[in-house]
């Protein structure tokens, strides 16, 4: 038997492949395939059946095309409502693979139709449990993303209590957890950096298990939940309803534009300019009105909140090489609308003498200079409420990223506005933001917190925040 981990760090995400005896299965897969068809074809197994635990809110699953390229079964718990072909299991179900079982454990709570499969080996043991959103290491899934009707997120915390203490709870402690997610994805709040775990641990460690009751359970799993990004409802309707094949979403957005191509492109369709370079490279030269969400962070989730039409078209500035990357990344999530390319980068836009815009960025060391000569500088940081809360520039506001669009009235137009975050990564996506608003006298402080930290402005710390 084999049980393999693939994990998706930008989206925190773990995709399974299990194998036995010449038949494989795969729980909640990514929407690209060929990883899962390799994997099988390399082991001379054949993949039988697709599993989901629920309908993903995060990501866009590849459960269609996986089963329409393999002839395996799509399989989900009971509940799960769709509207292409799938088996929908019973409570208790199981389902030979090889010389293993997995059994269907309803498990709702984070959603209605949430499941966990537990794997039975060859010898009739419980030997792991793939809990989907379920139960994580170190947290439980919010139960506040599929509230219908007269149902609310105290009702769902509730039936999520009952889940964990009939279903999993009563399992043995040598049970290996294995979560659909980690630390960073925005289904959960307290979830662990580590991507697995014994039962046994999470029954001492994990506050969630640790509640004596019901009503404790309920109140410290909804507290502090944040609101959920807005690409989640859209996500989830599209693993209910289906999606557009995802090789014909690649084909479509791996068209190379030239500089002037691409520029009528824009402007035809309304295009949304995405550059994807690193922070330092888009300060120093950028195609107007264009939005930087750098590859080199959690560029999907950032996408995801912020963009918030699915069907926006997009047009791509990318690093050499890093172009079909881009448009599986932007896939993952829904973004199924990018219409192509700027052949050669932005040098080639710079080389057809095309006009270009720049964030002026500073360091450090050169903003706390400005503001010993002037300690009343509009300081605007972009991090969390909660990052803001435990420490800040002194006389800073609080302006978190997902929230940007929504404050730029408060901002200063024709006064310089200091911009940070942690590192510099969300700074310079508020940054070009602001820039495509009209905001021309940003500044963009490098390395971020970490960096100011190191200097002699004063930080000072607040339970309150924006």
């Amino acid at each position: 038997m084999v049980i393999e981990q693939l994990y998706t760090g930008c989206l925190a995400q773990g995709a399974y492949y299990i194998e036995s005896n010449g038949e494989a299965a795969i729980i909640d897969p990514l929407r690209e395939t060929t990883p899962y068809i390799r994997k099988a074809e390399k082991a001379g197994a054949r993949i039988k059946y697709v599993f989901e635990t629920h309908f993903h809110a995060d990501f866009v699953s590849g459960h269609l095309d996986l089963a329409k390229k393999t002839g395996a079964t799509i399989v989900y718990g009971p509940n799960a409502n769709t509207s292409y072909d799938a088996y929908h299991a019973k409570d208790g179900e199981t389902f030979g693979l090889g010389n293993v079982t997995i059994k269907v454990l309803h498990t709702p709570g984070h959603t209605l139709e949430s499941t966990t499969y537990l794997l039975i080996d060859e010898t009739g043991k419980a030997k792991a449990i793939f809990t989907g959103d379920t139960l994580f290491i170190g947290d439980v899934g919010r139960p506040d993303l599929a509230i219908k009707g007269e149902l609310t997120e105290h009702d769902l915390a509730g039936m999520l209590y009952e889940s964990l203490q009939t279903k999993i709870m009563p399992l043995a402690n040598d049970v290996i957890v294995y979560p659909a997610h980690g630390a960073g994805s925005a289904c959960g709040k307290n979830m662990s950096k580590e991507t697995t775990d014994t039962l046994g641990n999470q029954k001492r460690f994990n506050y969630a298990l640790r509640a004596t009751s019901k009503d404790e359970f309920v109140e410290k799993v909804l507290d502090g939940l944040t609101e959920a990004p807005a690409y989640f409802a859209e996500n989830a309707r599209l693993n209910k309803e289906g999606s557009e094949p995802l090789d014909r979403v690649l084909q479509r957005g791996s068209q190379a534009l030239s500089p002037d191509a691409f520029e009528v492109a824009v402007n035809e369709t309304g295009a949304l300019v995405l550059d994807v370079r690193n922070a330092n490279e888009f300060a120093r030269g950028f195609i107007p009105n264009s939005i930087n969400i750098g590859l080199d962070g959690q560029f999907a989730p950032w996408v995801g909140a912020l963009v918030p039409d699915l069907t926006q078209p997009i047009a791509l500035i990318t690093p050499a090489g890093q172009e079909g990357e881009t448009v599986l990344r932007l896939a993952r999530v829904g973004y199924d609308n990018c219409i192509g390319f700027l052949d050669g980068g932005f040098s080639a836009w710079q080389q057809a003498d095309k006009e270009i815009d720049m964030v002026e960025s500073i360091s450090a060391e050169e903003f706390a200079k400005r503001w010993q000569q002037n300690n009343e500088l509009d300081v605007v940081d972009v991090r969390k409420s909660a990052e803001f809360a435990d420490e800040h520039v002194e006389g800073a506001q609080n302006l978190p990223l997902d929230d940007l669009n929504d404050h730029m009235a408060e901002l200063q137009r024709n006064e310089p506005v200091y911009v940070h975050c942690a590192g510099g990564y969300r700074s310079m996506i508020a940054n070009s933001i602001l820039k495509a608003r009209g905001f021309d006298n940003v500044v963009n402080v490098e390395g971020g917190m970490s960096a100011i930290k190191k200097t002699n402005i004063p930080i000072e710390s607040s339970v309150e925040s924006h």
